[in-house]
């Protein structure tokens, strides 16, 4: 298999929602959107993308490669945390424009703030102010984000 080119063309519906060949849709970014899941307990870890070359990296060394949208470059998780996401299955949505990795997260947290997930709050609904409201935290920080990224 030819992993520089990994992804066949996209064709017709019938192709997209009922063939095994995988064409992903890239947006007009050239990115796609991958929800990290935890694999056992299915909890969702974090949201991040991926384009063309990201994903061709992922598939080729098994661990979650993605784009970061905010410095313009690859980023493979964990490089500089060693928390990385080895991947157990990747899911595509039936038209081919949305990605859950199924991963097992190695490390103590695949969020930057120090948690386990992103996902750590809740939108608990309209406050008396009119605003949209989240919950607090949800659970302690699993590791010391200072301490693995240097930040004060």
């Amino acid at each position: 298999m030819d992993l520089s080119k990994p992804f066949t063309p996209r064709g017709d519906k019938k192709q997209l929602e009922e063939s095994a060949e995988f064409s992903p849709k890239f947006d007009s970014d050239g990115l796609i959107p991958a929800l990290a899941m935890d694999a056992n307990t299915k909890e969702p870890l974090m949201l991040a993308y991926m384009n063309q070359e990201s994903l061709r990296m992922s598939l080729e060394i098994g661990e979650a490669v993605y784009w970061s949208r905010s410095r313009q470059e690859i980023w493979h998780k964990g490089a500089t945390s060693g928390h990385t996401q080895k991947i157990l299955e990747i899911r595509t949505d039936c038209d081919q424009d949305a990605l859950i990795l199924l991963v097992k997260q190695i490390g103590p947290g695949a969020c930057h703030t120090g948690r386990n997930t992103c996902f750590y709050r809740k939108v608990v609904g309209i406050g008396e102010d009119g605003l949209a409201k989240l919950s607090a935290p949800l659970g302690d920080k699993t590791y010391d984000p200072n301490q693995v990224y240097g930040k004060s």
